[in-house]
């Protein structure tokens, strides 16, 4: 006998299964989703499936902790505002895009999403209060009853690329598929009574995500060109002038261990306002910490000012290094012997702001 379950074993996924009914089930009118998480790249997979579907609605669960935390840290009660419930969205689906491996099919799936909710062909809702988890499919004639055919998918899949299964290495997911008048009856009623509590996205708060992203059409001639070598070179560009490995001067060799100690120490450095670097002598604690503070002045500006504090015998070596690396002029040295001019005023790097020592 053939079960009703369904992994994504196989290449047996959740957009296989929605690709079977689309094409197996007819006159489908309704798809109404609830889900968890919602992302347009996971939207854009499923639709070609969608192209003749009248009525597409989508219900997302969108993270109400946040809010909550936002709230609780004020002394105020949290209060469901409509606002911040399409903001929380807004913010997410931007995150979504701009995270998105960029290919001209993504780009033009995501362009397609924020164009078909502008004209009305998928409304979507979020859920101000209740941090929805379920993840229902239901499919529907136009006049669905007792004996016309429809289906509904419930499980563990959101709608999202990992959710229906689209990537080479994609989540395990477990899912069920029922066609009972019943059950179908049943998840329609709970996505309307959800549906009508929630707060709808409108087309003129989604209109605004290509102006924000990369989506939008105004490229500087720089910018058009890095696009044009993503476009044709896929994965082999990566351009990335704050790149650790990218930072090291090209007659310094590259070492793993010393780039992940610059990685974690400029994180450090950014969220603690200072650490510690120590390691045995001759592993590159000059070369890690001059790494670290290219990227600093790279990120800060080139009016970053950085002091060097040194003891004598390492005078020559810290002040080659930082000439290897074109950061001299953003850098005082000053040797652990002339420290006491600092303290009392009679050393000229006491007069200029440091931001990095």
């Amino acid at each position: 006998m053939s079960t009703k379950f369904f992994t994504n074993k196989s290449n047996n996924s959740l957009l296989k299964k929605f690709e079977g009914v689309f094409k197996n089930l007819p006159n489908i009118h309704n798809f109404d989703a609830l889900v968890g998480y919602f992302r347009a790249t996971g939207y854009f997979k499923l639709r070609p499936y969608l192209e003749n579907i009248p009525e597409i609605r989508i219900l997302v669960g969108i993270n109400v902790d946040v809010i909550l935390e936002k709230y609780h840290s004020l002394g105020q009660q949290h209060i469901i505002d409509p606002q911040e419930t399409k903001d929380e969205f807004i913010k997410k689906l931007k995150e979504d895009i701009q995270g998105a491996d960029y290919s001209k099919d993504i780009e033009e799936g995501i362009v397609q999403f924020i164009k078909d909710i502008v004209d009305k062909k998928i409304t979507i809702k979020a859920h101000p209060e209740k941090n929805l988890h379920a993840k229902i499919y239901i499919f529907k004639p136009k006049d669905f009853n007792e004996y016309s055919t429809g289906s509904v998918i419930t499980g563990s899949s959101n709608l999202t690329e990992s959710g229906l299964g689209s990537r080479e290495k994609s989540n395990y997911e477990f899912n069920v598929e029922l066609r009972d008048y019943d059950d179908i009856r049943f998840a329609s009623e709970e996505f309307e009574l959800l549906w009508s509590e929630s707060v709808d996205i409108l087309p003129v708060d989604i209109s605004g995500l290509k102006e924000d992203t990369y989506l939008n059409d105004k490229f500087t001639p720089f910018e058009l060109y890095i696009k044009l070598l993503i476009e044709y070179f896929g994965k082999r560009i990566e351009y990335d002038p704050t790149n650790i490995d990218l930072l090291l001067p090209d007659k310094y060799k590259r070492l793993t261990y010393q780039s992940e100690a610059a990685i974690e120490g400029y994180e450090k450095l950014m969220k603690y306002n200072g650490f510690f670097l120590a390691d045995v002598v001759g592993l590159g604690k000059t070369i890690v910490a001059s790494i670290i503070a290219k990227k600093f002045v790279f990120e800060n500006g080139y009016h970053s000012k950085i002091l060097i504090v040194y003891p004598p015998a390492l005078e020559d070596n810290w002040k080659k290094t930082i000439k290897d690396f074109h950061i001299d002029n953003n850098t005082y040295f000053v040797s652990t012997g002339s420290l006491h001019k600092v303290l009392d005023g009679t050393n000229r790097t006491i007069q200029i702001q440091m931001n990095m020592i």
